[in-house]
């Protein structure tokens, strides 16, 4: 017998069966766990916000690109049940209130924020490089 011919047996550099299950099985449960993984990270990473000088949670602050700022409404200035004053590059973003204590805005509705600051981001995320709000400027 000829030295390392031991090591070349029937199955040496063909896939088995064995082999290939584990492949599949691996696969299968990256593509499972990816998304999930990602999904919660997103939503974990911005509970713990740096502190502002701003107070009361008002920010101002370059967010992929755009302005964004955010400060408690002053009362009488806006319709009744806007808490907050918010806008994106100059332009006025409506947030409301939601029972559950949560914010949502008129660009991304059908997610609850826990603070205007995020509802305000995941915005900007929404409208994405090309899109401008509608609305006068500040």
């Amino acid at each position: 017998m000829v030295k390392g011919a031991a090591a070349e047996g029937p199955s040496a550099g063909r896939f088995t069966r064995r082999a290939t299950m584990r492949n599949l099985i691996g696969a299968g449960l990256a593509a499972v766990a990816a998304p999930a993984a990602l999904l919660w990270s997103t939503r974990h990473t911005d509970r713990n916000l740096p502190s502002d000088d701003l107070g009361q949670g008002a920010f101002d602050e370059m967010y992929a690109g755009r302005h964004i700022r955010g400060s408690r409404a002053v009362p009488g200035h806006h319709h009744t049940g806007a808490d907050w004053d918010i806008t994106i590059d100059g332009r006025p973003l409506h947030l409301m209130r939601r029972a559950d204590g949560g914010y949502l805005s008129m660009i991304d509705h059908y997610q609850s924020y826990p603070t205007p600051l995020i509802a305000t981001r995941r915005a900007v995320d929404e409208l994405g490089r090309g899109q401008q709000l509608r609305g006068e400027s500040a």
